[in-house]
């Protein structure tokens, strides 16, 4: 039997993304965003208010990164979320975390979240809020590498559970994608 609960905004997994701007005056910002997917090979799709000091940020400098939330970082990844850039212009600093400039885009790249995808501005509709953005680069501190290549089991992705308004960690691998499947051909 299942139970029905009507039309809600419930998908798993729900990535925790932090979105990192440059304020006016160059300092940066960042917010915690849950409602974010890869749109296309080069392209990631946000619903952002555009009430939030990041959505004028990203219309102004046209540019902003986008980070992974980790589990070694939830507490910062969650404040950024529940405090507004637009109240408190030391929200950045308080988070501890440290940043520098991305070469590709005029966007800062937080350090202590391993893994950042650098982007344009494609299009921001302020009817619908979606703010569309071209990857230009992705960025990882060789800390979450094996071989080469991004390693979730390194990284620690932390996804919201909107149900229970929780966080929870990226879990063990399960399966080999494009290949398990071929057992039923």
């Amino acid at each position: 039997m299942r139970k029905n609960f009507g039309p809600k905004a419930w998908m798993y997994p729900q990535p925790v993304l932090i979105i990192a701007t440059n304020n006016e005056d160059g300092t940066a910002n960042a917010m915690n965003a849950a409602w974010g997917c890869i749109s296309d090979m080069n392209q990631i799709g946000i619903y952002i208010s555009q009430t939030h000091k990041t959505a004028e940020n990203i219309r102004q400098r046209k540019a902003f990164t986008v980070s992974m939330a980790t589990q070694n970082q939830l507490v910062p990844c969650d404040f950024v979320g529940v405090v507004s850039g637009n109240k408190d212009p030391e929200k950045f600093n308080k988070t501890g975390w440290h940043t520098h400039q991305s070469e590709f885009v005029d966007a800062p790249i937080v350090e202590e979240l391993p893994m950042t995808l650098e982007c344009k501005l494609v299009s921001i509709d302020s009817e619908s809020e979606l703010v569309l953005g071209e990857i230009v680069n992705v960025c990882a501190d060789e800390s979450i590498l094996t071989n080469g290549q991004i390693d979730p089991m390194k990284l620690q992705p932390i996804c919201y559970d909107c149900c229970n308004h929780a966080y929870l960690v990226l879990g063990e691998q399960v399966g080999k994608a494009f290949k398990d499947g071929f057992a039923l051909k």
